[in-house]
């Protein structure tokens, strides 16, 4: 079985985004264990990405969304390459992307959208490329699966329209907050498409060949973290807030956090350079607040997702404004507090806790005002029973997960045939949490 699949992958310069590398990674995971033999990825950079997962890669489509006219170009490509799909040539130049993917979803047995939150407007690029994936599949007869995403909050009414037609042609739709599926249901897509789950990558490395966590190099004294400890990431998205007073209440408060509860504070990148030497992204706002605490920290180095979400298992408390450093965490059932900037990050970290059982999300704004530590306080004072009660939530949520995976292959073995009451139609729609 040949697979096309989409996530936003490919490490270049050694710059890694560890959540978009790990929805792809688990779907290529739970693929292979389900009998898919080729996986074909469409990358920012083809050669990384088919070494780090051993795959077929190709260049992604590629839309130009820049500028005052960005819209129009997008749009125009889109058709050009639609058309050129079925046929009317001189479209596309010889050497155009686009030709190796049209070949690939031509080829293959299904099309996959792997888990994002990108089906927001802030990023149109991202958005046609999964409107015109999905076009091809369906030009194509090809299943479609769209797993574990957020949509919106906010899309334009163009985009509204391009994302309901790409969900509406799926066979099954996996939505990892409450709020996206609510949002998918007033696109217009059939309720009977939807699912209700938790993010791809919330059980990444659970299985892995060798059931231990992997080794973990300390950028500063190359040696594993001590434990017990509270990981943190940080970000710089603060929704245009003073940079110099968020930098000064984080440190504030991770120096509360390190004289209250006794943990190590170790500071993980999500986003940001896997080399010590380089500063970069998220390492450039650690090294801000590290620069006001009086706590001592750690830092350890992003390399692989897996080696990421098990440092976050790990932890015996999260502090995060990234999303996947939270999902890693309460898939493990730690205590974690999410740090939410704005509608989106509010959305996507009620999501990620809420699934889990906790619900410690703290607003921006309560940061900047001084009032943290009395979350950070009751979340501690709690973690035995947050541990314990999460300990089941996460037992029903990993069957939940090995069902939803099992569902979305079956939809390429089984495609939706209408008026076909297949098992596989028994599992569209299911609310997997």
């Amino acid at each position: 079985m040949r697979i096309v699949c989409i996530g936003d992958i490919g490490v270049t310069n050694n710059i890694i985004h560890i959540g978009d590398e790990a929805m792809f990674d688990e779907m290529v995971v739970q693929f292979r264990r389900r009998g898919v033999t080729e996986i074909v990825g469409l990358s920012s950079d083809p050669a990384e990405s088919s070494a780090r997962y051993g795959i077929t890669a190709l260049r992604r489509i590629g839309f130009f969304t820049g500028g005052d006219t960005a819209r129009a170009k997008a749009e125009d490509r889109m058709d050009r390459v639609l058309r050129s799909a079925q046929g009317v040539t001189n479209l596309l130049p010889s050497n155009d992307p686009a030709w190796a993917v049209i070949d690939a979803v031509r080829s293959s047995d299904g099309v996959a959208v792997a888990g994002g939150g990108n089906l927001m407007s802030t990023w149109p690029t991202h958005i046609f490329e999964r409107a015109t994936l999905g076009a091809l599949a369906r030009l194509f007869s090809k299943p479609l699966v769209v797993s574990g995403q957020t949509i919106g909050p906010y899309l334009s009414a163009e985009d509204e329209k391009l994302v309901g037609t790409l969900l509406s042609s799926a066979s099954l739709v996996g939505l990892r907050e409450r709020p996206s599926y609510d949002y998918s249901l007033r696109l217009g897509v059939p309720e009977a498409l939807l699912a209700q789950t938790i993010d791809d990558a919330s059980f990444l490395g659970v299985e892995t060949p060798a059931g231990a966590v992997p080794a973990v190099v300390d950028a500063t004294s190359h040696a594993q973290p001590a434990r017990p400890y509270c990981v943190v990431s940080l970000a710089n998205h603060i929704d245009g807030q003073d940079p110099d007073l968020f930098d000064a209440r984080m440190a504030e408060l991770l120096d509360h956090v390190a004289a209250s509860t006794g943990l190590d504070i170790v500071f993980f990148a999500h986003f940001g350079s896997t080399e010590a030497t380089v500063s970069h992204g998220d390492t450039l706002v650690h090294e801000r607040v590290q620069s006001r605490m009086t706590a001592s920290f750690r830092t350890v180095l992003p390399s692989t997702s897996v080696a990421a979400a098990q440092l976050a298992r790990a932890a015996s408390l999260s502090i995060s404004l990234r999303y996947h450093p939270a999902v890693f965490a309460v898939s493990a059932a730690v205590p974690t507090i999410g740090i939410a900037v704005d509608e989106y990050t509010t959305t996507k970290l009620t999501g990620a806790l809420g699934n889990f059982g906790q619900d410690a999300v703290l607003p921006l704004a309560s940061l900047l005002a001084g009032q943290a530590a009395a979350l950070t306080d009751r979340v501690w004072d709690e973690r035995a029973a947050i541990s314990a009660a999460g300990t089941d939530v996460v037992a029903t949520n990993r069957r939940a997960s090995i069902d939803r995976w099992d569902s979305i292959v079956a939809a390429f073995v089984r495609p939706e045939r209408e008026g076909d009451d297949t098992p596989q139609q028994s599992l569209i729609g299911r609310n997997l949490l």
